[in-house]
């Protein structure tokens, strides 16, 4: 029979990341008491203790990092403090569900195992690429720290979360897991949050055709090649303009850098806002953006933006990434990598083709709605969990 099952975040509240609410929600449905430990938020999610939908939500304070890695040391120092002690208030679990970054939640589950829990690992990030695709320092030794951390994690795992095949993969090969103790559990929209609503087209200020990019603004997402794009789109029309809605560590330098390139006019930062306006820009975009460049971990890391703006029946311009693709299939165009003068041009072929915008937008939509859908991924997930039979055995796949 079900248990408790305590799950452990670090890098976002709860219920704002997505993935581990839609987590909570299909353990609870079947039959499991959740325990989130995780981040207050700063405009949300702000109470220590809450109770939604029946999941325990025991949130602690963290500020976020700011510049370098010393800066992530301090924060994830503090997390993982402030962790071990709710853990200790949450008492006994039968499993313990562990989401990165940062890989070193492996150390309350060891504790939490010493006490007959099992330990899940769910791997949002592979965090080796991260920092090598967020820092640009190369293999020195705080990479070398971080892939120590890594096999850490995964040694002390009894089965492994990934969130595609690229990451399953990894799970085995550089994980040393056995095949049957890693389940592909993929990030899903929730649809009901994405509802076409009619177009504004007051929001294209004045402009025939919108562009949207939806999601983070971090070193290693891209942003900064779409801009550069829209620089070289507009040197040929004006016929558009552009929305980046989201936050992010790089969305000061983001605002400045379009402003350098004579954006200004042409292009709108809203930060994060609410779900009711999200959705208003997409139903009323023509294109949507999908710019991370490639690198180490986008090439394997699945795309929540894709995702939605699929979910949106939005066409979609991304870089030729493999997991992209997997994702979005005919639903994007794909630019060679990193090629900023590619991707404008393959934003105008859309914005001059009615037809096959509408055509894309209805085969992504098609995708998330079918195989890519989250009632999919809850499959895998309860076989992941239903593996452990009494006598503390994985049953495996």
């Amino acid at each position: 029979m079900p248990g408790k099952a305590l799950i452990l975040v670090e890098n976002l509240s709860v219920p704002f990341d997505r993935r581990v609410w839609q987590e909570c929600t299909t353990l609870r449905d079947a039959g499991w008491e959740v325990h989130v430990i995780c981040p207050q938020g700063t405009k949300r999610d702000t109470e220590p203790e809450a109770v939604i939908g029946e999941v325990r939500i025991h949130r602690y304070p963290l500020k976020a990092a700011t510049g370098g890695p010393a800066g992530y040391l301090q924060e994830y120092g503090s997390a993982l403090w402030h962790t071990f002690r709710l853990a200790r208030r949450v008492g006994p679990v039968d499993v313990v569900h562990a989401c990165n970054p940062p890989d070193l939640l492996f150390l309350v589950a060891r504790m939490l195992k010493r006490r007959g829990a099992k330990f899940v690992f769910d791997q949002h990030d592979l965090v080796p690429e991260l920092y090598l695709s967020r820092f640009d320092r190369g293999e020195d030794l705080l990479y070398r720290g971080v892939c120590a951390l890594e096999r850490e994690t995964y040694r002390a795992a009894d089965v492994v979360i990934a969130t595609n095949e690229s990451y399953r993969d990894v799970a085995i090969s550089r994980g040393g897991k056995r095949p049957e103790d890693v389940y592909v559990v993929r990030s899903a929209p929730a649809v009901e949050r994405f509802r076409q609503v009619p177009p504004e087209p007051e929001l294209k200020r004045g402009k025939p055709h919108l562009l949207c990019y939806l999601g983070v603004m971090g070193p290693q997402d891209g942003v900064d090649y779409a801009l550069r794009s829209l620089a070289l789109l507009r040197e040929r029309r004006t016929d558009w303009h552009a929305v980046f809605v989201g936050a992010g560590d790089t969305f000061d330098a983001m605002v400045e850098l379009s402003g350098k390139i004579g954006l200004t006019e042409h292009v709108e930062f809203t930060g994060r806002i609410p779900d009711d306006d999200l959705v208003r820009y997409l139903s009323t975009a023509d294109v949507c953006l999908s710019p991370d460049p490639l690198n180490p971990l986008n090439d394997v890391s699945t795309m929540n933006k894709i995702m939605e703006y699929m979910a949106m029946a939005k066409p979609i311009v991304s870089f030729d990434l493999k997991e992209a693709r997997v994702s979005a299939g005919e639903a994007a165009l794909y630019a060679p990598a990193n090629d900023e003068q590619v991707f404008s041009e393959l934003i105008g072929q859309l914005l001059d083709d009615p037809e096959e915008r509408s055509r894309m937008g209805k085969l992504g939509q098609a995708r998330v709605e079918g195989p890519l859908a989250w009632r999919e991924s809850t499959k895998a997930l309860l076989a992941a969990y239903d593996g452990f039979n009494p006598s503390g055995n994985h049953s495996g796949q």
